[in-house]
């Protein structure tokens, strides 16, 4: 699969900001909801006098409905004639035509062989819960997870070390026809602040659809007492959704960080991140 610059155009970084509350996810969906593609390409068309063409958005990591960034990743190739009219003016502009709960803090022209998606080598997540007996504070009620029991931090970070490393988390993802459920959990770790959040960061090369959520219900589980640090991890190697793995609701997950190679690694990386993954067969290797 080629991923070349048409000639004449030139390939642009976003760096992006939103509070995913009032949308239905990033992807753009059919029927007129509201979307974080659909509405920065809106605005884009709109900025650039571009009349009916649409330049579409390719993104780190396709967040569902409800779920925030603080630090998404995003990329769009433009004709290299109107990134020369507009680029001195752009992002002031798309800060006028966008709505306040989207803010894009960079535009910059990418790097040869970048893709916002493919050339990533992690995503970092964090999910915030409170198990305070009063609740959530209610100026941070659209970002805080209230959860109604005691919660014992050790013995979820105890769970959580037993996923970590290159696994098939089929029993934490929702599975898509033709996708790989294979990936590398490169941290999963939960500290308790001052102010009584337990924040779980989650690390890893790529998420398949739900890991994220399925995972903190899991360790929510565990933290509880409703469940052994045992149980995760034999979830885990079952490789199938167990009923008493919930989806916790998505206003507590938050998209942080996604992480690139060197300039020089990032076609690389665009190829092999292509591949379809697989585990080594038992006892090789």
């Amino acid at each position: 699969m080629s991923d070349e610059v048409q000639p004449g155009h030139v390939r642009i970084r976003l760096d992006l900001s939103y509070d995913g509350a009032g949308f239905h996810g990033w992807a753009k969906q059919a029927g007129g909801k509201r979307t974080v593609q659909g509405e920065i390409e809106d605005a884009l068309r709109t900025v650039t006098r571009s009349g009916e063409t649409t330049y579409e958005l390719t993104v780190a990591g396709r967040t569902d409905a409800g779920v925030h960034a603080r630090g998404q990743v995003a990329h769009v190739d433009l004709p290299a004639g109107l990134w020369e009219e507009h680029r001195e003016k752009l992002l002031k502009r798309l800060a006028g035509r966008l709505a306040k709960d989207v803010r894009i803090w960079s535009l910059t022209e990418a790097p040869a062989g970048f893709n916002a998606r493919f050339s990533a080598i992690w995503r970092r997540y964090a999910y915030r819960v409170t198990d305070s007996p009063g609740g959530v504070d209610p100026l941070l009620r659209g970002h805080v997870l209230w959860h109604d029991w005691p919660l014992d931090v050790d013995a979820m970070n105890e769970a959580a070390r037993r996923l970590l490393g290159e696994h098939d988390f089929a029993a934490y993802c929702k599975k898509r026809e033709g996708a790989t459920t294979i990936r590398t959990l490169q941290e999963l770790s939960l500290v308790r602040g001052e102010d009584g959040i337990v924040t779980a960061t989650v690390r890893a090369d790529a998420f398949c659809h739900n890991m994220v959520r399925s995972l903190i219900g899991a360790l929510l589980f565990v933290g509880d007492g409703h469940r052994g640090p045992e149980w995760p991890g034999k979830v885990l190697a079952a490789g199938v959704r167990d009923s008493a793995v919930h989806v916790v609701r998505p206003h507590g997950l938050t998209l942080e960080e996604v992480g690139y190679p060197a300039d020089e690694l990032l076609a690389a990386r665009n190829k092999e991140a292509r591949n379809k993954r697989s585990l080594p067969a038992a006892g090789c290797c």
